[in-house]
């Protein structure tokens, strides 16, 4: 086989009705969406579209899309837009440790700005401690930001229950959660969810790079966070990117279409590769393997081998995968989601001496993945492992 992309936790190929439909729009449908003749009119109706399309997967007003350039300008306006804007009334934010950096990063930053914030831990499959939530919320908690689905390990958070435990405690405390790993895979409803605001990716789903959507609730109080031309209601300045808006309608409309068949085709490949790698010596599978985590997502721990040599390795076969979150950095660091699920440290670290590199890999599987995929790389795993541990070092 010439290349096998497991890879599609970190972005997808799009699909060839996006490109069609992005061909189209710069081509012929070139208007600005904000100009008062026919062009801008013609463009605007892509928008409109999209937004339908996604209103309709998340049954939500379209009115409540908001486009953005992707899933971490959608999760800093989350959480940003929010605090600024609510921050003479409450300073407190509660969060867990193993967030994505684009939600990790703007706290941090926020902790810089006044804020507080509260990481709430996980158990040993990444799922968030509820007790500790309900401790945690404080008369002066302005938000609760939980990821749907996690992005290393495929943990699926209990985001309804997280929904309720909030909003009993205070309906004015603001529900966020990241979708960018959940959507297109799972049916995301933030009004089931009494969710306020969420956070979704157009790359993930076989869409173009560069766009993305925040869902916001009605009468969210929230300040946008780049300032211009007040396009989108004010809440996000900048000409519309419209060729990749119409090509997210395209690839949302696709991926929810017959989406109980695709996830069991998906279920399917993610346990057929469980299987597999459970016949392999030393190796490790982390969190949930079952229909209660994502059906894309699997994280593998190797004994005794450097996850950038394996990566390596596979790549020299013609298999492409991620050591922890490609979306995050090329710099190899220890994953601290797997430093909070309780991974082994001879499994975070290989060579048991710096903290550079650590032994597992992120094997993330589409709708286009196969079963002779699957089996080709079992078979090229099962002819690597044996000869990369002759060369750790003790």
């Amino acid at each position: 086989m010439s290349e096998i992309y497991f890879d599609n936790g970190a972005t997808t190929r799009a699909l060839p009705q996006v490109r069609e439909i992005m061909d189209e729009v710069l081509e012929k449908e070139y208007g600005n969406p904000s100009s008062m003749h026919m062009k801008g009119f013609d463009a605007e109706k892509y928008v409109n579209h999209a937004k339908e399309i996604i209103a309709k997967s998340l049954k939500v007003d379209p009115k409540e899309i908001y486009f953005t350039s992707g899933g971490t300008e959608a999760n800093n306006l989350a959480l940003i837009g929010t605090a600024f804007a609510n921050k003479r009334e409450r300073k407190h934010i509660i969060t867990s440790c193993i967030e994505h950096a684009s939600v990790y990063n703007p706290l941090s930053f926020l902790e810089d700005e006044g804020f507080e914030v509260t990481y709430l831990p996980v158990d040993e499959h990444g799922i968030v401690d509820l007790e500790a939530l309900k401790k945690a919320l404080r008369k002066d908690t302005l938000m609760v930001s939980i990821m749907c689905v996690n992005n290393e390990i495929g943990a699926i958070e209990p985001v309804e229950e997280i929904g309720k435990i909030v909003k009993s405690f205070d309906p004015k405390i603001l529900f966020h959660t990241d979708c960018i790993q959940a959507y297109g895979k799972l049916n995301c409803y933030p009004k089931k969810w009494k969710a306020d605001m969420i956070s979704v990716s157009g790359h993930k789903i076989h869409g173009p790079k560069g766009i993305g959507f925040i869902y916001i609730k009605n009468g969210t109080k929230i300040k946008p966070i780049i300032w211009g031309g007040n396009q989108q209601k004010g809440m996000r300045s900048g000409t519309e990117n419209v060729p990749a808006i119409a090509g997210l309608g395209e690839a949302a409309e696709e991926i929810y279409e017959n989406l109980d068949e695709k996830r069991a085709h998906l279920y399917g490949l993610k346990q057929r590769f469980i299987d597999g790698i459970e016949k392999l010596e030393g190796t490790h599978v982390n969190g949930k393997t079952g229909e209660d985590s994502a059906p894309h997502i699997v994280s593998v721990s190797f004994e005794g081998i450097r996850s950038e040599v394996l990566l390596h390795s596979l790549e020299d076969r013609g298999i492409y995968v991620s050591s922890g979150s490609a979306c995050s950095s090329n710099h190899p660091a220890i994953s601290g989601t797997l430093k909070a699920i309780g991974v082994k440290k001879e499994l975070l670290d290989s060579t048991l001496k710096e903290n550079l590199l650590d032994s597992t890999l992120r094997f993330s599987f589409s709708v286009h993945t196969t079963e002779e995929e699957i089996d080709y790389a079992l078979e090229v795993l099962g002819e690597l492992l044996p000869v990369l541990k002759k060369y750790t070092r003790h």
